[in-house]
């Protein structure tokens, strides 16, 4: 399995590194619709996994809230004199406050089943879960100065490589060290050491982010990548909620050794939006 998800990785870390440094804003958000309207309907099959019917009325009523989104506000639109578009904002600041919810339901489950185990509960999660990560991610690579065309893809990547680092030493530190678990009704094999495993291996990003930008004040640099690592654990532990609920192991197929889209930007969901609403209160 784990060489199947390395496979998997290399055949897909040129194709991200891709978009983001050689493509417009306006490719990239539109080449992102196609992607998150897969994600969209493997939400469907956390909603109902055994109704079609559901399942592309989900997908549908997405997609067709990013195509308009992008019609109304093309990807080189968004930023106008330093400032993100009003929509941009509500959409991803709204999403961090889901966030918050979500991480009341995690600590709370299986008792706050009852609120979220509906079709209607969940469709509107599902919007709540995508829509703000799509406009975080887009905003971000959207983002070019003068001096720094490639600013906004330089922070996706960052974004990237802190949720990948944590995803990667939570995993191994939870498979050598693990002993006490995380959430068990929520997600058995996450461990507290993996968890801290996780945050540690961060650091690296840290070191890079200070060797090439060594103006930036160290301690506001840990505090934002710790933010980010823990709302990327957050976003995992979402997503494996809604699939328990839901009773399904992953969410799709289309990606060997690692399930579907959405078992693999789990992590990224929360963590961008959160990313990208801190970026503009603090450095814009």
């Amino acid at each position: 399995m784990l060489k199947q998800r390395i496979i998997t990785a290399l055949c897909l870390i040129p194709l991200v590194l891709a978009g983001l440094f050689y493509s417009t804003a306006n490719a990239f958000s539109w080449a992102l619709v196609a992607v998150f309207a897969i994600a969209a309907s493997e939400w469907g099959r956390i909603i109902a996994k055994d109704c079609k019917v559901t399942q592309y009325s989900f997908t549908f009523s997405f997609t067709l809230v990013l195509v308009v989104l992008n019609i109304l506000v093309p990807a080189d639109q968004i930023w106008y004199g330093g400032q993100i578009h009003p929509l941009y904002w509500v959409v991803t600041a709204t999403g961090c406050l889901w966030w918050l919810v979500s991480l009341v339901l995690v600590v709370g489950f299986p008792k706050s089943k009852a609120i979220i185990n509906n079709s209607f509960s969940k469709s509107i999660i599902g919007q709540l879960t995508l829509l703000p990560f799509y406009t975080a991610i887009v905003s971000l690579k959207a983002l070019s100065t003068f001096n720094a065309p490639h600013l906004g893809a330089v922070l996706v990547l960052l974004v990237m490589l802190v949720v990948w680092a944590a995803d990667s030493g939570a995993y191994f530190a939870g498979k050598s060290l693990g002993k006490r678990k995380l959430m068990p009704n929520v997600s058995p094999g996450k461990t507290i050491e993996g968890l801290l495993g996780g945050l540690i291996t961060t650091m690296i990003v840290v070191g890079i982010v200070m060797f090439i930008s060594p103006q930036q004040e160290l301690g506001l640099v840990v505090g934002v990548t710790l933010i980010v690592a823990l709302a990327s654990a957050l976003g995992d532990l979402s997503e494996s909620m809604f699939k328990r609920i839901a009773e399904i192991k992953d969410s799709g197929n289309i990606l060997p050794g690692h399930g579907g889209i959405l078992d693999r930007v789990d992590s990224l969901t929360a963590a961008f939006p959160i990313f990208t609403l801190i970026y503009i209160s603090l450095w814009m």
